[in-house]
């Protein structure tokens, strides 16, 4: 299927005034007010739910194996996974995850 760059533009537009649309509703109506503790509390776990939902996809069905799950990807997943539960340190648990995949994939490939 083939689009124009009317299409294309049209599609642009709008997923940028929904996008616009969302934040506003949140800053520009809700901005100055003092918010809930109850949402204060929520927000601050958005971080930590959005990382896992971007990456379970890549480990469950990893397009470089063509949407089949392998050890390597699963080791590192559940490496980084342990080792930033444990010691609370992103970037330790971001280098030992990228470590083991890579190190596996080596040793395996």
């Amino acid at each position: 299927m083939e689009l124009d760059s009317t299409q294309v533009w049209v599609v642009i537009i709008l997923l940028g005034l929904g996008s616009f649309g969302l934040r506003f509703v949140f800053l520009g109506l809700i901005g100055d007010r003092p918010m809930p503790p109850w949402v204060l509390r929520h927000l601050r776990y958005t971080a930590v739910a959005v990382l896992p939902a971007l990456v379970a996809p890549m480990v469950a069905w990893p397009g470089a194996t063509d949407g089949q799950l392998d050890a390597p990807r699963l080791a590192a997943a559940l490496v980084t996974l342990g080792v930033g539960y444990f010691t609370k340190n992103v970037l330790a648990a971001i280098g030992l995850g990228a470590a083991t995949l890579y190190g596996l994939l080596y040793l395996l490939g």
